[in-house]
């Protein structure tokens, strides 16, 4: 695809806050026209980061959400058998069923055949399974999809392809080696600060930073559910809107496990550096 190349700042029109580091592999990835998989936590803006390109290129998105049992009926294509049965009950016996006017487009071969540029978001890839991870592999390295009554369908060069992983399963090397690969973890205090005013109303920069400081304290705390970016920014917009300034309070918007908030609590007791009470 002929993009010009993304930077920062094109992004942060877009209200997403990247680093140059994820701004290169993503232009490498669009010049290379190889899919890019983005493996980190979940929460850290990975699937927002298809969607913020989607309206920055001015592409139309086309997500396939992975999950445990995904197939090929559910990813890929079906047969439209009740208009098949019609067929053959008002047509000549002669007629093939197997026509592409049968075919029932999921989202890959949807994303394949689209005529216009596009997106293809392939979420969560990590929750299906081994046997469709393989399925993938002909996709992503041959641009082309074989259905056994069709043939062979092959893709056109005009989409950007993401995968995201939150690495609840380890994928296999040969779905890696056929990607660009992005490790995205959770954001540095500097662009956490800016996702914090970008989303909250009247917050200055001196408490953006000390909100991130505590966050990313918060996220170092070997947690059961490290708080999400949406978490942690729900949780200053309500403290900060109501003028709270206790970082014990409301603590249910941003731990979302009882561990998690007793062990906050004890951490706060022992350390002074946030000593904000």
């Amino acid at each position: 695809m002929n993009i010009n190349d993304l930077t920062i700042d094109s992004l942060e029109k877009e209200n997403y806050f990247a680093t140059q580091e994820l701004v290169d592999v993503v232009n490498a990835a669009i010049f290379l026209d190889k899919p890019l998989l983005i493996e980190g936590p979940a929460g850290t803006g990975k699937t927002f980061l298809a969607k913020t390109l989607s309206s920055l290129l001015n592409l139309e998105l086309i997500r396939l959400q992975c999950h445990e049992g995904i197939d090929e009926d559910k990813a890929v294509y079906e047969w439209n058998y009740k208009k098949q049965l019609l067929s053959i009950q008002s047509s000549e016996k002669n007629e093939n069923l197997f026509d592409e006017k049968y075919l029932i487009k999921r989202p890959i071969l949807t994303a394949l055949t689209n005529i216009e540029s596009s997106i293809f978001l392939i979420d969560e890839i990590d929750r299906s399974d081994e046997e469709f991870e393989a399925l993938l592999l002909e996709i992503l390295a041959e641009n082309q999809v074989t259905i056994p009554e069709f043939g062979t369908i092959n893709g056109s060069d005009n989409r950007v392809t993401i995968l995201t992983s939150n690495s609840t399963r380890e994928l296999s090397d040969a779905l890696r080696r056929r990607c660009i690969y992005y490790y995205l973890d959770f954001p540095s205090i500097d662009i956490e600060s800016k996702v914090l005013m970008n989303s909250i109303d009247k917050l200055d920069e001196d408490d953006a930073k000390k909100f991130a400081s505590l966050i990313s304290f918060v996220r170092s705390l070997s947690l059961n559910k490290i708080p999400s970016l949406i978490e942690s920014v729900e949780w200053v917009k309500y403290n900060n809107s109501k003028n709270n300034e206790s970082i014990r309070s409301n603590l249910g918007i941003l731990l979302k496990d009882k561990s998690d908030q007793k062990k906050y609590i004890e951490k706060l007791e022992e350390s002074n550096e946030f000593n904000q009470e």
